[in-house]
């Protein structure tokens, strides 16, 4: 027998979430500031690990983190050259066309998403602290 539904709970019933599990593990990977600034250098063409870190003013090893957090998720993708890697995005149409339709959205909700008080400014300087 099936279990009565709770009105107002805030579970989603499985039905309504299954299959959102890739979809929410990608918008997490796109939620660091410094994983989009890379993804929107990248946009540009392939670059060096250490061009990538001279345009962004960041560590080696933090823009190499972030780098293998990208490749993990298939969104950007790497290849031997001399010493160094080249690094590309894997699929740059798509990609450009999810970030474009995220500009869209945030023009259309203002600053609603950066007052949002889990995910917003806020939470993020609170999280630093």
């Amino acid at each position: 027998m099936k279990a009565p539904q709770r009105h107002g709970s805030t579970e989603a019933p499985l039905l309504e979430t299954s299959g959102l599990s890739p979809a929410a593990s990608l918008f997490h990977s796109l939620s660091d500031p410094t994983r989009l600034a890379i993804l929107r250098h990248l946009s540009l063409g392939e670059h060096r690990v250490v061009e990538l870190t001279k345009h962004l003013g960041l560590a080696q090893s933090t823009v190499s983190k972030h780098l293998a957090c990208l490749r993990d998720c298939g969104l950007v993708e790497s290849r031997p050259q001399g010493r160094a890697s080249m690094f590309s995005l894997t699929t740059r149409d798509e990609l450009l066309e999810l970030l474009a339709a995220a500009e869209r959205l945030l023009a259309l909700t203002g600053d609603a998403v950066d007052l949002c008080p889990t995910y917003g400014v806020a939470a993020r300087a609170g999280a630093e602290s």
